[in-house]
């Protein structure tokens, strides 16, 4: 079975528990992961995630106010910086 598939055929939970096992550090069995190993699990979620909508997703902060504006800046918007002389 490819990449690819055991993603696609990965159910809810197997999800959680990978997601579990990466903020634990350790398997269910209390085994500690190695640094190859949460590595994968990383990348097993971020490439689940892909198939959930975006207010689903591991990471995701929700930043609109209850009438529907958006708080703060656009993260991805560029800043203009103010540069002081004081000489």
């Amino acid at each position: 079975m490819k990449y690819e598939e055991l993603i696609a055929n990965m159910t809810p939970e197997v999800h959680q528990s990978l997601k579990r096992a990466i903020e634990l550090g350790k398997w269910p069995t209390g085994q500690k992961l190695s640094a190859e190993q949460r590595e994968t699990c990383m990348r097993a979620v971020i490439a689940y995630d892909q198939n959930l909508p975006e207010d689903q997703r591991t990471g995701y902060i929700d930043r609109t106010k209850n009438n529907g504006a958006k708080h703060g800046s656009d993260p991805l918007a560029a800043d203009v910086l103010k540069i002081i002389n004081t000489h």
